[in-house]
């Protein structure tokens, strides 16, 4: 089943003049519509793309054993299940996966065998059966949402929504080459508690991210936090919500271009919106830890939208696009477009039931500069939706794994038609590439090379990087 909606984008309550940008909504694939689907995928659900340009995710249940799926989606909207959780090797992974620098992802498992504490895991583009990279006692963490990351060393970071020292959580390495795990920080409720977004990789080597209650006690259990992590473990506390700019972010953050960052809080804001608690707010941080409102939303009865379980996606255009779980026409939910000043808001697209609502995954851009995303519920099984959305100013570009890297390293560059490719640049150093197929290359960082964008010169033209790399 698939279905096409194009719409326009109209400015609400006054916050800009949206600009006419046409979007196109496709219904790719409905969840639940063969044996055997994965199911109602939930936050984080973290969607990457692959070397292949397909998109790999998971679903926290489904699958053959109804214990969840890794799932791989085509551009076009084919799925299929490359993976069926089966209790002994990890139950109800809520994470999605992140790219690995080998081709492989990773992801983590709210549960591990006998539905213990959870684990962190690899698997293949093909599937197969996972590697298990490490398993959770409870005392190192337990019951992580969110994947692994990347750091700027090439190791794993991630946090767990409970356990360690306190029982509020933790963040933790995985050396991949030993194996080795390292407990770097245990969370004590006053600088944040129960974290669940995944981590970001910050340009000054810093890991970033939020924990969803905790630090100042203005809300009932602390409005949550946001922190940073050095990869020797240092940590720093950068914010305490106070209710008014947003409480119990559930989504990771991510670095705008302008060196800002960018998220949302669930719930808080507007204390006059619909919401007794607040309906969410976007959000920026500064690099002096100054966080500003850019959007409080409003209602759960038609409006903008209300409590954004997801986070936001900067846009090749360099806008920035999210997601709410409930509000809009139908109270299904919205996507928005936010612009980095937050002078310009725009809803762009209503969910309804029949075409999926409740998202709650944060949407990726592919390369192609296409937008993709799932609901939790919704369409025609009701078990949710895979789609697309097409915005006219977000054009086709190139992403890079790892976005860090030392001059002589290989890095892999994604993108499309690069098949023939003439041309790489890192900040205007011409770089030494293998092109491997029409959707990925190898690169080698160049001597000399300085952190910028890096640029691909294909036959139908040149293609840029989403986000500045950064030479170590």
């Amino acid at each position: 089943m698939k279905k096409t909606i194009v719409l326009f984008a109209v400015g609400l309550l006054g916050l800009g003049t949206a600009r006419l940008n046409a979007q196109t909504y496709n219904d790719l694939y409905n969840f639940g519509s063969n044996p055997n689907d994965p199911i109602g995928p939930s936050h984080p659900g973290i969607i990457a793309q692959g070397r292949d340009g397909n998109l790999y995710s998971t679903s926290w249940a489904g699958g053959a054993d109804g214990y969840g799926a890794v799932f791989r989606v085509t551009p076009k909207g084919t799925l299929a299940v490359i993976y069926s959780f089966d209790s002994v090797h990890g139950d109800a992974p809520y994470s999605g996966l992140t790219l690995g620098a080998q081709g492989d992802f990773y992801g983590a498992a709210y549960q591990g065998s006998e539905y213990s504490y959870g684990n962190v895991f690899s698997i293949g583009a093909t599937g197969g059966q996972p590697t298990i990279l490490h398993s959770f006692a409870g005392t190192d963490g337990a019951y992580p949402f969110g994947p692994p990351v990347l750091g700027p060393d090439g190791n794993l970071y991630g946090t767990t929504s409970e356990g360690g020292a306190n029982d509020y959580g933790t963040i933790y390495q995985i050396i991949l080459k030993t194996g080795k795990f390292n407990l770097l920080h245990s969370f004590d409720f006053t600088d944040g508690s129960y974290p669940v977004a995944p981590l970001v990789l910050g340009t000054d080597g810093n890991l970033y991210g939020s924990a969803q209650q905790g630090g100042i006690l203005d809300c009932n259990s602390g409005c949550g936090t946001i922190f940073k992590i050095s990869t020797a473990g240092k940590f720093d506390k950068v914010h305490s919500f106070v209710s008014t700019d947003g409480a119990y972010p559930l989504a990771p953050l991510v670095e705008g271009n302008n060196g800002s960052f960018y998220g949302t809080a669930y719930a808080g804001g507007d204390v006059e919106s619909e919401c007794s608690d607040g309906c969410g707010t976007v959000f920026q941080l500064t690099s002096a830890g100054e966080v500003t409102v850019l959007h409080a939303f409003q209602g759960q009865s038609g409006s903008d939208g209300a409590y954004p379980y997801a986070g936001l996606v900067q846009g090749s255009d360099g806008n920035f696009y999210g997601v709410t779980y409930a509000g809009g026409a139908a109270a299904d939910g919205t996507i928005f477009e936010v612009n980095p000043s937050g002078s310009k808001y725009s809803v762009i697209y209503q969910f309804a039931q029949s075409t999926g609502f409740y998202s709650q995954v944060t949407l990726t851009q592919n390369t192609s500069g296409s937008f993709y995303g799932d609901t939790y519920e919704g369409g025609s099984e009701g078990d949710g939706v895979f789609y697309s959305l097409k915005v006219k100013s977000a054009g086709a570009f190139v992403s890079l794994v790892p976005t860090t890297a030392k001059p002589g390293n290989r890095v892999v560059i994604l993108g499309q038609g690069l098949t023939g490719t003439t041309a790489v640049s890192f900040n205007g150093s011409a770089a030494q590439f293998t092109v491997n197929s029409a959707t990925y290359l190898t690169a080698t960082v160049p001597s000399g090379a300085t952190s910028g964008f890096v640029t691909v010169t294909t036959p139908a033209g040149k293609l840029t990087s989403n986000r500045q790399f950064q030479v170590q």
